[in-house]
């Protein structure tokens, strides 16, 4: 559209939501795609991007309301890049991943012989992550309130809290998350206060200077233990700074059942660290899922939601369809969440892990549970299969359960799934986009008996789908 220029503003009506978040209108035709809309909503737009088949647009007012907006219950909204959907009713949040499913499932294999079933939904809807993490950043970015009083977007001062959504370096002060528990938000809250007493800075993320990195809480929804993570950068003084605020949160904060520092040399932002030493408690936490008890350590994969991934986890369990004769494998299997909940009713269990610290959390778990007919095995799986006979592994797998992150399998796994020949694989996805990819390709031997997908994720984009999957 020639007339449609980079900083033209005009009023368009929000037709739908697309795969990943974002908001489609069309203007004679043509796709502008934005943020922070709703389907059914009237809004003022600037472009702020044109490309020859679409524009991207930044909504600069809500001139009419969308039939199916709700009032969002976090003061952070709009700010922060997580609950993108929050002021979007529930039960169209459901419909439009169920849509967002079929559409990534069904377009590229018209006529569809087999069914997706509706979203099944979380069990809550706030407070359900067990698992938060925040960053501290010398860049933190004002409040409305604040800006009215000053000239920037930010200042250069002390942060502790959550990202701005779409920028990386922008972190704003949150006090109020509803993801996660009113105690939680007090533990930041004191660690905040600490840190900026301390005298001592927050990471830069450009100079690579100071001390403050990240904090992570964790909670067991069915214990009430809770984990604290403090991450910092090496500095002579931090180890007696770190022990200073443990002392302070264990006097003053909600009770904490572990306080774990570790250090961050890298410069990569990512909340982990080496060596991790425990100030008090184990240094981890106990989370129980179903009849399952498991030990989260301050580094531990866990499924974030877990009284969703309960519900995931028996659906996984029912597309299995075991009878207590299988030999079954469980391909990315992180700390053995599956693979032990499948045990009770197989054989003999064998789950594959790249990272070490999780096949060694799979252990325990097993241990913790009783449980002595599962087997973990680190490394690339088919560096495994390499070094070891089927017969390591209880013969040739009768099913696979396969979980792998949100790029999907690699294309060699699946090859090697289609070499190893099991009567039934149970694919596990947080990606309907790379899920409909490694569907296409097992679909020469196997057929797609169901799809059931699961909202783990409420107020955002994300879904996850169990689908079961028989060789012809």
């Amino acid at each position: 559209m020639e007339s449609l220029r980079k900083g033209s503003e005009l009023a368009l009506f929000v037709d739908k939501l697309i795969f990943g978040g974002k908001a489609l209108s069309r203007l004679d035709g043509f796709v502008v795609l934005m943020d922070r809309a709703l389907p059914g909503q009237r809004v003022r737009v600037r472009i702020t991007k044109k490309k020859a088949n679409y524009a991207e647009a930044q909504v600069l007012e809500v001139l009419e309301r969308s039939p199916d907006q709700v009032d969002p219950a976090c003061a952070h909204f709009g700010v922060c890049g997580g609950c993108l959907w929050q002021d979007l009713a529930y039960a169209e949040q459901l419909a439009w991943k169920h849509r967002h499913v079929r559409e990534c499932l069904l377009e590229p294999r018209e006529p569809v012989d087999f069914p997706i079933f509706p979203v099944t939904p979380s069990p809550v809807l706030y407070g359900y992550r067990n698992k938060m993490e925040f960053t501290f950043s010398a860049y933190r970015w004002l409040s409305s309130d604040e800006v009215a009083c000053s000239e920037v977007a930010y200042d250069r001062t002390f942060a502790l809290g959550l990202h701005v959504r779409n920028r990386y370096d922008r972190v704003f002060d949150v006090h109020d998350c509803r993801l996660e528990s009113p105690e939680a938000m007090v533990v930041v809250d004191i660690l905040r206060r600490v840190a900026k007493e301390s005298g001592l800075a927050p990471y830069h993320i450009r100079t690579h200077q100071g001390v403050w990195r990240f904090v992570v809480v964790r909670e067991s929804k069915k214990t009430g233990q809770r984990l604290v993570h403090l991450i910092t950068a090496d500095a002579p003084e931090v180890h007696r700074t770190v022990e200073r605020a443990a002392r302070e949160l264990e006097s003053q904060g909600p009770p904490v059942t572990t306080f774990v520092h570790s250090i961050n040399r890298s410069r990569a932002q990512v909340a982990q660290g080496e060596a991790p030493r425990i100030l008090w408690g184990s240094g981890a936490i106990e989370e129980h899922v179903g009849r399952l008890r498991f030990r989260v350590s301050a580094q531990s994969f866990f499924q974030t939601n877990t009284l969703g991934a309960e519900k995931l986890y028996a659906a996984v369990l029912e597309s299995a369809a075991l009878t207590g004769t299988e030999t079954v494998w469980d391909l990315y299997c992180g700390t053995g969440s599956i693979a032990l909940t499948l045990a009770a009713q197989a054989r003999k269990v064998s789950g594959f892990e790249l990272v070490e610290e999780a096949v060694a959390d799979a252990y325990r778990n097993a241990a913790l549970n009783g449980v002595d007919n599962c087997h973990f095995f680190a490394g690339d799986l088919k560096d495994v299969l390499r070094q070891h006979s089927l017969n390591m592994f209880g013969g040739p797998p009768d099913v696979i359960v396969t979980d792998p992150p949100r790029s999907g399998m690699h294309p060699k796994v699946v090859r090697m799934l289609l070499e190893l020949a099991p009567r039934r694989i149970v694919a596990v996805s947080c990606n309907p986009s790379t899920l409909a990819r490694d569907l296409s390709a097992l679909s020469q031997a196997y057929k797609v008996c169901a799809v059931q997908p699961f909202d783990l994720f409420p107020h955002t984009p994300h879904i996850e789908c169990v689908v079961r999957l028989d060789r012809r």
